[in-house]
Formats: structure tokens, C-alpha cells, sequence
């Protein structure tokens, strides 16, 4: 049996029985989509090699059709399917990460996903550390499916999925989901772009520069005009319903002290809120990894909860908070204000 249960309006499968990675591989072979679970977050996966397939993605998630997809891979074999060349930099980082939460944007072999790499002449591969994932993915390539392309399995835009049941939310009835149980990283992998000669961070993630430039052997660049498109690299991204505000520990303190508005929820590493009234308190562990973990899932509950703004406390300055922060500042974007603005830079 595959331990097929309902989960509001889509089926989910019990990814640790062997029948449903079956019947997974099948659907997506098939060119359907599959929500995946992996390390960072869920997928909602198509095969990467079927423009039809990927469009699929495409039009459930009301993603543009221009903003590059990740393929994620079993490893350099499935890598070297879809790209056209894998620099000494790129070799170094997946020798070192891989499989795990890191994508290399490389230059693409021009006669495949050219729909998943969003038309670009680069493509982002990841190799994904998750046994659900990884036992999907074995049995694709046993029938001729060598990368998926899995982007975030939510609405365009909104917060990144870490559970099975978050995906069912977020989809209707025609799709299958995977249950691999919570994402271990919690949020999405590190993009270094290794297309242009020098390795550039992209997008942070759970790994630090340090950890990138000890591996990569020279120093990461910043993103210039010239950098390749990149997932989950919009301004605006990861937004609740809610209005996320992102504040300094001081100006949250200060904020509390005055006028609170309704339906104020608050992510905090801030102790004293307990009790205080109108205000539904989430306590923000002191850990990098541990929010990291839980961000996306919390961010959810809140929404769930009815809040209708959501103050989180800014993180350390520590670089082991980065993606943690870029998360943050980006799920604020969609709604800052000018009223806070001097909060939030205080």
C-alpha cells in the first residue's frame, strides 16, 4: 500500500513507502506534478526536460514564465545532462555540499530546460540531501527522467511550504504530494552563480560565505547587473497574508510600548510579552538553524491564527543568520510603509 490519505482537497502519499515513490516517479514521468518534499522546503516538481511538464509548474503557481526554475538532480551525472560545462569552482562546491542546500548556476546545454531555466542560456542545478527526494529520483532515472524542476510548492510569492500538509493547503485536487515529513533546513538552498569565471552568492542560505569561499578556494562576489536570474531573488517574496514588519530589537521594544494595533501577532527573541493584551507572542529561538527551521511554519501558523500584522524581531548581524535575514527582508518588502521605516532603521 502506499498510505494514501486526504489532506483538505489533494492526496497525500506516505513517502517512505516504497509503492508511492513508485507511483510518484510514474506521475511525473508521465509529465504530471508531484509535491516533493527535500531538505530546504517542498518541491512542486515536474521533469525538467519536458517544456509541456514544466509549464505545468508554471501556470499552478502563477510563477512568470521568465523567472528561472531550480532543476534538482541525483548528482554530477544528472548535473552534466543539463549543463554545458561544470567549472573547477562548480566541482569544488558540489564536492563539498552536494547532495545538500546549495544550487550552481551554470551554463545550460541549449537543447534542454530551456522552459525551466526561464529562457536563460544558464540553468540553476541542486542535488538534494533528502532520502524521499533522493529515492523519487533514482527511480525518475530509471525511467529516463534525469532532473526535476522543483520550485517552492506555494502560490507565487507567498510562504515557502516545510510540511505535506502546508502543499495540500496550497493545491487543489489533481495533485499528488509526497509526505517526507518536516523540512530539516527550513528554508530555500544557497545560490552561487559559477556561469561567468568567478563564483558570486546569489542567494544566502543556511550555508555562511566562510563555509562557500573555504570550499569554492577564492572569494564570493557580490551580484551585479550582469548576474543570471535567480529563484527566490524578487524584493517582494515569502509573504504571508499578514503585514510582516521587520524591526530592530530596540524599535520593537519601542513599538510596543505605544498604540497596538489589531490582530498583532509578534516573532521575537524578546522576553515579557507573554500575557500582554492583544498581542499573540511567538518565541524566536536564539539559534540560527532552529528559526531557520521553523521560519516558514511559523509565518503560516500566525496567518492561520488570524493575525493581521506580524512584527518579527531583526536577527543577529552574524552571517550564520543571513538567510534567515534576506527571508525576512524580502516577506517585508511587499509591504513597507514609510511609518515604519524609521523603525525599522533605528
Amino acid at each position: 500500500m502506499d498510505g494514501t490519505r486526504s489532506e483538505g482537497s489533494a492526496q497525500v502519499l506516505d513517502g517512505h513507502a516504497a509503492e508511492a515513490v513508485d507511483r510518484a516517479a510514474r506521475t511525473l514521468a508521465d509529465g504530471q506534478l508531484l509535491g516533493l518534499p527535500t531538505e530546504t522546503v517542498y518541491g512542486l516538481a515536474a521533469r525538467a526536460d519536458q517544456d509541456h511538464a514544466v509549464a505545468r509548474i508554471f501556470a499552478a503557481k502563477g510563477r512568470p514564465s521568465d523567472h528561472p526554475l531550480i532543476v534538482h538532480v541525483l548528482d554530477e551525472q544528472g548535473a552534466r545532462h543539463f549543463a554545458q560545462d561544470l567549472p573547477p569552482v562548480a566541482h569544488r562546491l558540489i564536492d563539498a555540499f552536494w547532495p545538500g542546500p546549495l544550487t550552481l548556476i551554470v551554463q545550460r546545454r541549449p537543447e534542454v530546460a530551456a522552459a525551466a531555466a526561464g529562457g536563460q542560456p544558464t540553468v540553476g542545478l541542486r542535488s538534494p540531501s533528502h532520502p524521499v527526494a533522493r529515492a523519487v529520483m533514482t527511480a525518475c532515472r530509471a525511467l529516463g527522467v534525469e532532473g526535476l524542476a522543483a520550485p517552492s510548492a506555494n502560490r507565487f510569492g507567498r510562504v515557502s511550504p516545510t510540511t505535506a500538509a502546508h502543499v495540500a493547503d496550497e493545491f487543489g485536487p489533481s495533485l499528488l504530494v509526497l509526505d517526507g515529513g518536516p523540512c530539516d533546513v527550513g528554508i530555500e538552498s544557497s545560490i552561487v552563480d559559477c556561469s561567468r569565471g568567478h563564483p558570486v552568492l546569489l542567494r544566502p542560505g543556511v550555508l555562511t560565505p566562510a563555509q562557500l569561499e573555504a570550499a569554492a578556494g577564492e572569494p564570493l562576489r557580490a551580484p551585479d547587473r550582469s548576474a543570471p536570474k535567480a529563484s527566490g531573488t524578487l524584493a517582494a517574496h515569502y509573504a504571508p497574508r499578514a503585514t510582516v514588519r521587520l524591526l530592530s530589537s530596540e524599535a520593537l521594544q519601542q513599538a510596543l510600548t505605544g498604540p497596538l494595533p489589531p490582530g498583532l501577532a509578534v516573532y521575537s527573541r524578546h522576553a515579557g510579552l507573554t500575557g500582554v493584551a492583544g498581542v499573540l507572542h511567538h518565541p524566536m529561538p536564539g539559534e540560527a538553524k532552529a528559526v531557520a527551521r521553523e521560519l516558514f511554519a511559523v509565518l503560516r501558523q500566525l496567518d492561520a491564527a488570524g493575525a493581521a500584522q506580524i512584527w518579527v524581531e531583526a536577527p543577529p548581524a552574524d552571517a550564520a543568520w543571513d538567510g534567515i535575514r534576506d527571508r525576512l527582508s524580502r516577506a517585508a518588502a511587499a509591504f513597507a510603509t514609510p511609518e515604519f521605516d524609521d523603525l525599522e532603521n533605528s
